[in-house]
């Protein structure tokens, strides 16, 4: 009877233990969350945050569009090259959400893999090492480098990469990708330290942001991104090798069939 009590005793100490470790953690990624923004670091303004509610009706018009305009004739022929594709998601998303463009990459004959990991809530060193080496498998497996899309913050996964293996990336491909200037110049920086449980000034990796990969680096950005400050995802010369305006929300990087098409054209170009 004393083994039990004591067993018992021992667990519920912890169980107290833990409990007062998840609410220091929780008080500490609130306090991250609820930082001052910084003077002179802006994000979108409201209005186009709210616009980004709109992206599965832009999208619906725009599939419409090409629809109805497209000319009577027999489907386009493929990319005369095949190139290996990586893509990867923003934050807080899944790969099933990038599914359109890597529908519209494989119908132009490319080989399109996404990076492995899931859902992307951040980045840990573990995580990065981990992407790392599926990069090198793949480029091993597939016979040359590969052409990194990122979305949003895998744009930064993409461009560090690079940064690191630049032998396994042919090229990079960002999509309102937040890499230059101030680190809070988004709507999303306070979700980021919540869920990724660092500042954004303390990143495991992407220390150097805007330092351009030793590859080819073309930026997509557009002025109704509600997200990410267009500045930051145009990003300036030097820290990039082309940076090319589209016409949709952040939310629409990932599926707006202009943005696919650019993308399409991008690869096959390289």
């Amino acid at each position: 009877m004393m083994f039990r009590q004591t067993d018992v005793a021992t667990g519920a100490a912890q169980i107290s233990a833990r409990l007062g470790e998840w609410r220091e953690e929780i008080a500490r990624r609130g306090g991250l969350a609820f930082q001052r923004r910084p003077d002179g670091a802006r994000g979108p303004r409201l209005n186009w945050l709210l616009g980004e509610l709109r992206t599965p009706v832009e999208h619906w018009q725009a599939t419409r569009k090409a629809r109805v305009h497209a000319p009577v004739a027999p489907p386009a022929a493929p990319d005369t090259v095949s190139r290996a594709v990586m893509l990867l998601p923003g934050f807080g998303t899944h790969p099933v959400r990038m599914k359109p463009l890597a529908r519209a990459l494989e119908a132009a004959g490319h080989r399109v893999c996404d990076w492995g990991l899931g859902f992307n809530f951040g980045p840990t060193e573990e995580r990065f090492d981990r992407l790392c080496e599926r990069v090198l498998a793949m480029a091993r497996k597939q016979g040359e480098p590969l052409v990194l899309v990122g979305w949003s913050l895998g744009g930064i996964f993409a461009r560090e990469v690079a940064r690191r293996h630049p032998e396994a990336v042919r090229m990079v491909i960002t999509m309102g990708t937040p890499f230059s200037g101030d680190r809070r110049a988004n709507n999303a920086w306070r979700a980021y330290q919540l869920i990724a449980g660092h500042s954004v000034d303390e990143p495991p990796i992407g220390q150097d942001m805007a330092v351009k990969p030793p590859v080819p680096t073309v930026a997509l950005w557009s002025a109704r991104d509600g997200i990410v400050s267009p500045r930051s995802a145009c990003g300036r010369k030097g820290e990039r090798d082309l940076a090319i305006a589209m016409r949709c929300t952040h939310l629409g990087f990932a599926a707006h069939p202009d943005v696919a098409d650019m993308v399409r054209r991008l690869v096959a170009a390289d």
